[in-house]
């Protein structure tokens, strides 16, 4: 976190869910800032300094899946938690394949909304994608460069679709990414109706310079069913 008190941005039309999200924040120490418009919120959300965004996907001047897209092409490493009526499977589906790194839906208690705001800003500042370096279990990765560096001397290269694919399951660490989803975000396919292996092929190239053994993985975990989860090092999935 940038910040010792985390500062959150609440997007969100309704008054009274919003001053109870805020009011909510505020006594568990963040430091809330609040929007009433879609517009306002993704002017704020692009020109701020936050740790944190709260966004309604149902909003006046403008579509939440709209600001979502702005703030993952702008601010890719901005947390953003959905907050919706919006509870169906295909919905959590595209807020989670566009980037959002969790999903509550309305009703909610603010107890739950408070332990999932945790969990995200303490995932993100256990993430070892905090700069330049990435690391893993045996040693780490320059993003810049592409160069692995491991721990016992070695070292490999990495192609830019390589370090794209790490740096995002690095950021989403102990979270299983579907193929879908780094197809959407990495690639930039519609995932909807393509059939392709790439994201396999990828991955396994990517283990291979890592030297991960997939079966028994210390830094990409298969979920079977869910995708690919980056393994921080000492951490669980």
């Amino acid at each position: 976190m940038s910040s010792p008190r985390p500062k959150t941005l609440v997007i969100e039309d309704d008054a009274a869910i919003r001053r109870g999200v805020v009011d909510a924040l505020r006594a568990a120490g963040h430091l809330p800032t609040e929007a009433a418009r879609g517009d306002d919120g993704l002017r704020s959300a692009l020109n701020g300094e936050f740790d944190l965004v709260l966004l309604d996907l149902v909003l006046p001047g403008g579509s939440g899946w709209d600001i979502l897209r702005a703030i993952r092409a702008a601010r890719p490493d901005l947390p953003v938690i959905v907050l919706t009526a919006c509870g169906a499977e295909d919905d959590r589906v595209s807020g989670l394949q566009l980037g959002a790194d969790d999903y509550v839906v309305k009703p909610f208690s603010l107890r739950e909304l408070l332990a999932r705001v945790a969990t995200v800003l303490r995932r993100v500042a256990a993430s070892p994608q905090s700069g330049r370096t990435i690391a893993f279990a045996g040693g780490e990765v320059d993003t810049t460069s592409g160069r692995v560096t491991f721990d016992d001397g070695r070292s490999a290269e990495l192609s830019e679709k390589e370090i794209e694919i790490i740096r995002y399951l690095a950021r989403r660490a102990g979270r299983a990414v579907s193929r879908d989803e780094l197809l959407l975000r990495v690639w930039g396919f519609d995932p909807k109706g393509t059939q392709t292996r790439t994201v396999d092929m990828h991955i396994t190239r990517l283990r291979e310079k890592l030297g991960d053994d997939p079966s028994n993985p210390r830094v990409l975990r298969t979920m079977w069913g869910q995708g690919y989860c980056f393994l921080a090092p000492g951490g669980e999935a």
